[in-house]
């Protein structure tokens, strides 16, 4: 399965994109598709994951009542909606699809995922 993300760009504090991950192959019931973030000179951070089946979603803290998933099954795509913006936002964006045999909650391990797709960058600034 490949991996294509989109939707970053430059926005201004409080501001709003919505991140898009298609996946060129099929997925699975199992799979946990996660968002994850590098700003310059900083460790991968997580942001958020999903289960394609369930739609059971995990945030890290930092993100939690700002950031929102969503599905489109036929499209195959995950969406990212990213509302009130701010500096410490700014990073690129990569998807990944944490695939498993059985159900697993979405984890914020990025060890556990094994695809990934290009970044896009997500700039926050005035």
């Amino acid at each position: 399965v490949q991996l294509q993300a989109s939707g970053g760009g430059l926005v201004q504090p409080g501001g709003s994109l919505r991140l898009s991950c298609a996946a060129s192959g099929v997925l699975f019931s199992n799979d946990n598709i996660g968002w994850f973030r590098q700003a310059p000179g900083r460790e991968r951070e997580f942001a958020g994951a999903v289960n394609w089946r369930s739609g059971k979603t995990a945030y890290a803290d930092s993100v939690k009542g700002r950031f929102t998933f969503s599905r489109d099954n036929a499209k195959n795509t995950v969406y990212l909606q990213m509302n009130s913006l701010k500096p410490e936002d700014t990073a690129v964006y990569y998807c990944a699809i944490h695939r498993s045999q059985r159900y697993v909650p979405p984890t914020a391990d990025y060890l556990q995922y094994s695809y990934w797709g290009q970044g896009t960058q997500v700039t926050v600034s005035s």
